[in-house]
């Protein structure tokens, strides 16, 4: 890619590959057949931006960086902890909206792999890219990284081909790569500020579905920023974004309600004693036909009649599966095995678990009852275009102090969900 002036890199777009019929139809009909879209790419350079404001039909955000590697600014180990807040406002203006992942040279079907389980929830929905560049990545001119990256982007998605972002090696593209993918191209007339190109220098001479023209783009809200141009109509976009017109929802995934068959008492009067379903009439609601029986074992436990057992050092090791919906804060409230510190998850980060995983307790604390149960923590509730980062920012403290988000995962957290710190 072409370097961006005072900027790294690490910007570029995303977007995802179409049907082939899409991409030809793209590359036989001159640019003045289309009702080209015009829009911009961001990243972790462009943080606080304010998309929902900001003059384009779309715009792409880098997500990803390598498999994790990666701080800088709202980049927290290698996730663009702002991308939720940027998605969010172009739907909410009515956008299109797409999402790249900047390749490192590691592990192609890793790399494809970290790309897609931070973001799969917006993939069908918004185009999706690789941003394939020489800046940290020592794979630089491995086409064959780049296939193994996009066959695995397709085999986790059912199908969905991602766009491929590049710039100085355009006219080398192996031919198997660009009859099967789109190509996102940056090429540069100049470095001079500019607005919107309605034909920029060179379009289409790569055949491409969108071209990159400047990285110093002036917009209403920001600046410089880099201005591309789409080669086609918002159906053909979506297209890209889904190619076999499956249908998939995004829609936030819903706080479990408490169980009335086959329920964890003990779990429920850990969570009512923290104060999670409130008090008096709230709390009766919350828990509704188990309401008398675990207010007995909260009784129980309140008037001292339980006694802290503590756990040895010389037992074995207690390994619990994560479920759906599960967070650590959450898994320990159900197994009263505190501290979270004392837990072990495969990623190394227990804000990133995932069903299916083991999670391994390895002692060093207590289990907890009665008057030894972890001291109730404080709560903020998510508010619209909030980020993990923008709210342990708000509130002074680091952002893995911050539990209870539904997804698991620190870049999706939604409107309404109230957070543990």
């Amino acid at each position: 890619m072409v370097n961006n002036k005072d900027k790294p890199w690490h910007k570029r777009l995303l977007a995802k590959v179409t049907a082939l019929a899409a991409a030809v139809c793209m590359m036989l009909l001159p640019a003045t057949a289309h009702a080209d879209m015009q829009g911009i790419d961001v990243s972790n350079w462009q943080c606080g931006i304010d998309i929902a404001n900001t003059q384009a039909d779309f715009v792409v955000v880098g997500t990803t960086w390598g498999t994790g590697q990666v701080n800088n600014n709202c980049l927290v180990s290698g996730v663009n902890t702002d991308a939720n807040c940027m998605i969010a406002q172009a739907q909410a203006s009515g956008k299109k909206f797409g999402l790249y992942h900047y390749a490192m040279g590691g592990n192609p079907e890793a790399e494809a792999q970290f790309f897609y389980r931070n973001t799969s929830n917006y993939w069908r929905h918004g185009i999706v890219a690789l941003d394939w560049e020489m800046d940290d990545n020592p794979a630089w001119g491995n086409w064959d990284w780049v296939r193994r990256f996009m066959r695995e982007c397709e085999r986790l998605s059912g199908g969905v081909r991602p766009l491929l972002y590049t710039a100085p090696v355009a006219s080398t593209i192996p031919s198997d790569i660009r009859a099967k993918y789109g190509l996102w191209i940056a090429q540069y007339a100049n470095t001079s500020p500019t607005g919107y190109q309605a034909s920029p220098w060179m379009i289409g001479v790569y055949g491409e579905a969108m071209r990159q023209y400047s990285s110093a783009g002036v917009v209403n809200t920001w600046s410089p920023i880099d201005l591309n141009i789409f080669r086609g109509e918002a159906w053909q976009w979506d297209l890209y974004s889904n190619p076999a017109g499956k249908t998939q929802t995004t829609t936030p995934p819903q706080a479990e309600k408490p169980p009335t068959q086959t329920v964890d008492l003990q779990a429920l009067a850990t969570a009512a004693i923290r104060g999670d379903y409130g008090n008096g009439q709230q709390r009766r609601d919350a828990l509704g036909a188990n309401y008398d029986r675990v207010m007995a074992i909260v009784n129980q436990r309140l008037n001292g009649t339980t006694t802290v057992v503590q756990r040895q050092t010389t037992a074995a090791a207690t390994r619990v599966t994560v479920r759906s919906g599960d967070t650590m804060s959450g898994i320990a409230s159900r197994t009263g095995l505190w501290p979270l510190s004392a837990w072990s998850v495969p990623s190394g980060n227990p804000n990133l678990i995932y069903p299916g995983q083991v999670v391994t307790y390895n002692g060093g604390g207590s289990i907890a009852t009665g008057s030894n149960a972890p001291p109730a923590t404080r709560t903020v509730t998510v508010r619209s275009g909030d980020t993990l980062g923008g709210i342990a920012a708000r509130l002074g403290i680091g952002y893995t102090q911050l539990t209870g988000y539904h997804s698991g995962n620190p870049n999706l957290i939604y409107p309404g969900e109230v957070l543990h710190y």
